[in-house]
C-alpha cells in the first residue's frame, strides 16, 4: 500500500474525517480523492460528505464509515 494511503487510512481510523485542503496540508497529498479511490477498491468503507464553504465552494469530506 502506498504510503499516502496509510497515512490517510490510519488518519480516517482515528475517527476523524479529511477533506483535500487537510490531506496537502498534513501529508502532501495533492490527489485526495484518488488515494480515497484506492483505499474503497481496498474494501475500505468510506463515506463522501459535501459540504459548502463560508466562500460557497463545494468541498468532499471523506469520512470511514
Amino acid at each position: 500500500m502506498d504510503t499516502q494511503n496509510k497515512q490517510i487510512l490510519a488518519h480516517l481510523k482515528r475517527g476523524t474525517s479529511i477533506t483535500a485542503m487537510g490531506a496537502l496540508r498534513l501529508y502532501g497529498c495533492f490527489r485526495l480523492a484518488s488515494r480515497i479511490h484506492d483505499l474503497r477498491s481496498d474494501g475500505h468503507d468510506i463515506v463522501t460528505i459535501k459540504e459548502t464553504t463560508e466562500d460557497g465552494k463545494c468541498v468532499a469530506r471523506y469520512k470511514l464509515q
